[in-house]
């Protein structure tokens, strides 16, 4: 698998795509459908006709966690984790084999490295200059208040004008004319940092639609000094083919089925939004930069890829829940007393965490919580909550029974203010807010709990084996009792 072509016929030897061959308009229809299926759990949907346009449109790819699973080259998220793991076990070498080891995950990941390639399907078909015009593109406006229509999967290109370093994110786009469109990064974000310090003008590229561990790489919150087409090298197995765009310094991947060339000025803001966002509401309109297009280049019969976001479940829910998988060794380096964590969808992935943990020592869970608000975009978290190592925190019927039962409000709750995600609106401030953090571990008697914490009722295993044994022939018998009888009979 190498792009996003080859992804799609994978979709479909799965039975994992819908092909909607009737007309559909891209002006909030094709939301609706994909709202639709992405919460009865259904499959990809590739709409080969969308209104007014030639070019199919393809979303919801990434819509449950097998199709997550698939295009990240795993049987399941977990492995991602486990993948992340076995690279970062090595510990100190102390002999030559351990040594040995060490070389060959350094050489695996150089070999992981971006490469150029001179010529790329991406630049098949190019507009410069007074050509461009968007309005070739099926962009979708997905909700009805929506302030235009906006590019939604897009995979930002940009460079630390100080340090040369790239960076990929994914910032959504709203189309104002045929070549030019608003640049939705936040203040937090690295491609606005590289705006700051240019102090003038930035270039920028735009890829849609590609290979999807290169997709999901560009929402990944990895490190500034990781190059994200390294983790998407790492996740694919082989390092992505990039190629130099013709009108800006930049690289983009060779096989991407769109990009956009262009640049932003510093001190050109405007109006952007609204936004039917990932929270389920409205993120309201604001000012932010303006990406003037100075190149649009595509495949021959592209596909434009788009996301729909909305209240969750969505098609984004499970690109977190990858991306839960993907750093919690990360995570557990840096605080390795954590055995386990969860962002319910529930959340918006930055407004909850689940954490569990091995306590070893009075108010350790109120270390887990500040360590979880000092690491990368886990501090925009508004609430973690933290459990026990025997606590699954992925079932949430137990970690509310737990919580529920072991929490007490006036001790257990740890209250303080720090940054918030841009689209949070709960708070008074934008940008920073309020942070929550809750204890729901059992409590010893050196965090001053004098009582005797009760013991959980858990029935003998010598029962349970014993119950086991004729378990199946009385469960086939409560079966048939369960079952309606037929009139007449």
């Amino acid at each position: 698998m190498n792009d996003l072509r080859d992804f799609v016929r994978l979709l479909k030897s799965k039975n994992e795509l819908l092909v909607i061959d009737r007309e559909v308009d891209s002006f909030l229809e094709i939301t609706e459908i994909a709202d639709r299926v992405s919460k009865a759990g259904g499959p990809a949907l590739l709409f080969a006709r969308p209104k007014g346009s030639s070019i199919p449109v393809l979303v919801n790819q990434f819509g449950s966690e097998r199709r997550t699973a698939l295009g990240l080259r795993v049987d399941s998220l977990d492995e991602l984790g486990a993948k992340v793991k076995a690279l970062l076990d090595v510990g100190l070498p102390t002999g030559l084999r351990d040594k040995l080891a060490a070389l060959a995950k350094l050489k695996t990941l150089a070999s992981l490295a971006p490469k150029t390639v001179r010529e790329a399907p991406c630049q098949e078909v190019v507009y410069k200059g007074e050509q461009v015009d968007l309005h070739r593109i099926p962009v979708l406006q997905c909700w009805p208040d929506d302030g235009g229509r906006f590019i939604t999967l897009p995979l930002v290109f940009t460079r630390d004008p100080l340090t040369g370093r790239p960076n990929t994110g994914m910032y959504r786009m709203q189309v104002y004319d045929r070549n030019t469109t608003g640049m939705h990064w936040h203040i937090h974000k690295d491609a606005a940092d590289h705006l700051r310090r240019a102090g003038t003008r930035l270039e920028a590229a735009v890829a849609i639609g590609s290979d999807p561990g290169v997709t999901y790489a560009a929402t990944a919150p990895v490190p500034k000094v990781l190059d994200e087409m390294m983790l998407a090298g790492f996740l694919r197995g082989r390092p992505v083919d990039m190629v130099r765009c013709l009108t800006v310094d930049l690289a983009v991947p060779a096989h991407a089925e769109i990009v956009l060339e262009g640049y932003v000025e510093v001190d050109e803001l405007r109006v952007e939004g609204p936004f039917g966002d990932h929270t389920g509401f409205y993120s309201p309109a604001d000012r932010y930069p303006v990406f003037h297009v100075t190149a649009l280049t595509h495949r021959r019969d592209p596909i434009y890829a788009a996301t729909v976001v909305g209240r969750p479940p969505m098609e984004d829910c499970y690109l977190a829940k990858a991306t839960e998988r993907l750093f919690l060794p990360l995570l557990q380096m840096v605080v390795p007393e954590v055995v386990d964590m969860d962002l319910p969808m529930e959340g918006s992935f930055h407004n909850c965490v689940l954490v569990s943990m091995r306590k070893n020592y009075p108010q350790q869970a109120r270390k887990v919580m500040n360590a979880v608000w000092g690491i990368g975009q886990l501090q925009f978290t508004k609430f973690v909550v933290v459990f026990d190592a025997d606590v699954d925190v992925h079932d949430y019927a137990e970690a509310a029974w737990y919580a529920f039962s072991n929490v007490d409000p006036t001790r257990d709750v740890m209250l303080g203010e720090g940054p918030l995600d841009v689209l949070d609106h709960a708070s008074p401030h934008p940008n920073w807010g309020g942070k929550m953090g809750i204890d729901a571990t059992r409590k010893r008697p050196d965090e001053g709990y004098e009582r005797e914490w009760p013991v959980e009722i858990v029935m003998s295993s010598e029962v349970k084996a014993r119950v086991d044994a004729y378990w199946p022939e009385l469960a086939s018998r409560l079966e048939t009792r369960r079952k309606p009888r037929r009139r007449g009979v």
